[in-house]
């Protein structure tokens, strides 16, 4: 099918961005990778009045670490993220999490920031932002702000964004020696959507969990961080880590969407199981 008539603009700052978003109000919408966008309006199922282009904001592509943060831009894509060597050295679970983003084609033109700014519960990023305690930055016309991960996230594709802010940047924070992660998720095939995800995140400290992050994704409306889960890790050793209590305790917790994946017994189950085999490697099947 052929996209719906709209006007393209091509601001040269994410501030102007920010001020034709304004300007234009709901009909405006901004373009990045568009690998959510473009099929969408080729189906036409969304119908923006106003395109606008971010794609030539040359400062938006930065990929840097800074002050105990991997920091990255707006333009940064998901394969550049993949390739990068501060992924792989300092924030290991976006390296892991990083190869089940959809295809190579996808994640060549995709970027992160607009999979958080998107939210579809069953992308990979917003669920890593959570379990790493990242931070959002939001750029408006005036002002800009920080929103931490865990608020950023508020329904099934629902954010703290407002409508008149571009999300401008990603701040992951930069992992200590000692942490420990895990990524695993449930898809009908490499690439497709996530039916079940959990991401982790432990601190070990002198043998023992100091604090744990387990987030849950793809099978409810945002990342579920697993308050089960970190009550039992803390101050668990290592050595005798519970997981199957602690697998046992998110099943419990978790409360799935029905659809035609799955009912939610079913997820609960396909949760414990994913659970117990994440655990299983950050705990047994490596050096304590």
């Amino acid at each position: 099918m052929k996209m719906p008539p709209f006007r393209y603009l091509r601001p040269c700052s994410l501030v102007e961005a920010a001020s034709l978003l304004e300007q234009y109000g709901d009909g405006a919408q901004i373009l990045a990778g568009g690998q959510s966008l473009l099929p969408t309006l080729s189906l036409r199922l969304s119908h923006p009045s106003i395109l606008i282009d971010i794609n030539r904001i040359k400062d938006s592509a930065q990929l840097e670490e800074c002050e105990g943060m991997l920091r990255c831009g707006a333009l940064v894509r998901h394969a550049e993220l993949e390739r990068s060597e501060l992924t792989r050295r300092r924030v290991p679970l976006l390296a892991m999490a990083l190869p089940h983003v959809a295809h190579m084609a996808i994640r060549n033109r995709g970027t992160p920031c607009g999979s958080v700014a998107l939210a579809d519960p069953a992308a990979e990023i917003p669920a890593c932002a959570v379990a790493l305690q990242a931070e959002v930055l939001l750029q408006g016309a005036l002002e800009s702000r920080i929103v931490a991960a865990e608020e950023f996230f508020l329904g099934l594709y629902e954010t703290a964004r407002s409508p008149t802010e571009v999300v401008a940047e990603l701040r992951f924070p930069v992992a200590a020696p000692s942490d420990r992660f895990g990524f695993m998720e449930l898809a009908r095939r490499m690439g497709d959507f996530a039916i079940v995800g959990i991401a982790a995140r432990a601190s070990v400290h002198d043998g023992r969990v100091a604090d744990m992050r387990c987030v849950i994704f793809g099978c409810e409306p945002k990342p579920r961080v697993s308050k089960a889960a970190a009550e039992l890790a803390r101050g668990a050793p290592v050595d005798t880590f519970p997981i199957n209590a602690v697998a046992d305790a998110m099943a419990v917790e978790a409360d799935p969407m029905e659809n035609a994946q799955g009912d939610a017994g079913t997820k609960r189950q396909q949760t414990r199981t994913l659970a117990s085999r994440l655990l299983t490697r950050m705990f047994t099947e490596r050096p304590a």
